[in-house]
């Protein structure tokens, strides 16, 4: 029997048992599910509906708040702002009122602090669950819109803040396993970053300004799992340089603690554009209102995907790259 890794089914698998068993046909589905898409796009009279469904599985702890800034910026990709989420909410049979209460609570802090309504969804307790899982589906309407697959050969790659920052977030709450040779100064840091894994205020202000043909959140895989499908999707290739990708003294402290790759370390609060050559500078002057830095990291080339390491060396990207949070997972080194 196949054994297949933690998190996102490979390619192959996807494509051929999920990718292509789709229901019925719509003339209506602009933006249809495919790989490395953030969302899907239907069309509505003169606009369309922007949606899109993501679970937390990999964290406990703040599971609430990863949930909706995670869904809300795979909507916020498109260029537009998220309005409305619903939740799945799946309870441990022996879930307190407390925990209930916690979750929810956080829903609904994440939720109102950008702007989206929380219009229904589904809450339970399940039998044989060991931990929670939250799934929110966030949706709005829009009259145009950009996506992962429109990234064209030349284009510019620009990434926002740092790499690795969501999961920074969690392997900083792992305290036990870093205390010893992390100083908390810099656990307390990285734990701080759950304020920084929404992208949607810098997304809507990146499209606004014209000049991005297509955008991505790097979730599982991290920036260069991002990178991938976003070239996957839009079919080119890629070059990357490692030492252009920022990444924040804490996560790089952790990550070398850990002996992790904080370019493959899941990493929403980072939004990777692709940008028109020679409008570099408009699109970092537009995120600067919104406090956002932003780094020219590579470009869109067709033909081979690979990442120019520090030493001079090439390392070729050839399928899906397993994050790094579900690889520490799979060495029994965390029970996330």
């Amino acid at each position: 029997m196949l054994k297949l890794p933690l998190g996102k089914l490979p390619p192959e698998i996807l494509r051929k048992h999920v990718l292509s068993m789709t229901g019925a046909t719509s003339k209506d589905l602009v933006i249809p599910p495919g790989l490395g898409l953030d969302f899907a796009a239907v069309k509505i009279g003169r606009g369309f509906l922007i949606v899109s469904s993501d679970p937390i599985t990999g964290v406990q702890r703040n599971i609430g708040w990863y949930a909706v800034n995670v869904s809300a910026n795979d909507v916020a990709t498109s260029g537009n702002r998220p309005r409305f989420v619903e939740s799945v909410i799946l309870f441990p049979e022996d879930a307190s009122v407390a925990m209930i209460r916690n979750i929810s609570g956080q829903i609904h802090q994440a939720a109102k602090r950008l702007g989206i309504a929380v219009v229904g969804g589904h809450t339970e307790l399940t039998p044989g669950l060991r931990k929670p899982i939250v799934m929110i589906t966030a949706f709005t309407f829009a009259e145009r819109f950009v996506s992962a697959r429109d990234a064209k050969d030349g284009d510019t790659i620009m990434m926002t803040k740092t790499a690795g920052i969501e999961g920074a977030s969690i392997l900083a709450s792992f305290t036990d396993k870093l205390s010893r040779k992390v100083d908390q100064a810099t656990i307390n840091k990285a734990q701080g970053l759950i304020d920084r894994i929404s992208v949607v205020d810098e997304a809507e202000c990146a499209f606004g300004t014209g000049f991005v043909h297509g955008m991505h959140d790097c979730t599982e895989g991290g920036m260069l799992g991002g990178v991938y499908e976003m070239a996957y999707a839009s079919k080119t290739g890629f070059e990357i340089f490692e030492a252009k990708v920022p990444v924040a003294k804490e996560t790089e402290k952790i990550c070398s603690v850990l002996s992790a790759d904080p370019l493959k370390l899941i990493g929403s609060g980072a939004l990777l554009l692709a940008v028109q050559p020679g409008k570099e500078n408009a699109v970092r002057k537009s995120l600067r209102a919104v406090g956002s830095p932003v780094s020219v990291i590579g470009r869109f080339v067709k033909g081979k995907s690979v990442l120019f390491k520090r030493d001079g060396s090439e390392a070729r990207v050839q399928s899906g790259v397993l994050d790094e949070l579900w690889r520490l997972e799979q060495r029994s080194q965390f029970a996330a």
